[in-house]
């Protein structure tokens, strides 16, 4: 038997010295990187926020920009922190 998750659920995960490959993202979630060049923050989000029309348009604004490849295994979407989160929590209103 296992745990399930909140479905309202945004984690930010900074490194703190540790590895980022230490960090096992739950079934369910994948890591995304949100920022600029100079102040990038990696947060583990729920798959389901893929349905949402406006997490999509930050996929299209994030394929225009950097394309789908991160060297780190996730995807950077081209937005401030504040922002990405401000529009995530409202995912978690529906």
């Amino acid at each position: 038997m296992g745990f399930k998750l909140p479905a309202k659920i945004l984690r930010r995960s900074f490194s703190n010295g540790r590895n980022d490959a230490e960090i096992i993202i739950p079934k369910g979630h994948f890591t995304v990187y949100v920022g600029d060049a100079q102040l990038i923050k990696k947060f583990v989000v729920p798959i389901w926020y893929l349905k949402q029309p406006s997490f999509q348009d930050l996929l299209s604004q994030a394929e225009q920009e950097f394309g789908f490849d991160h060297p780190m295994g996730g995807l950077t979407i081209p937005c401030n922190e504040d922002i990405f989160t401000d529009l995530v929590s409202r995912f978690n209103d529906l």
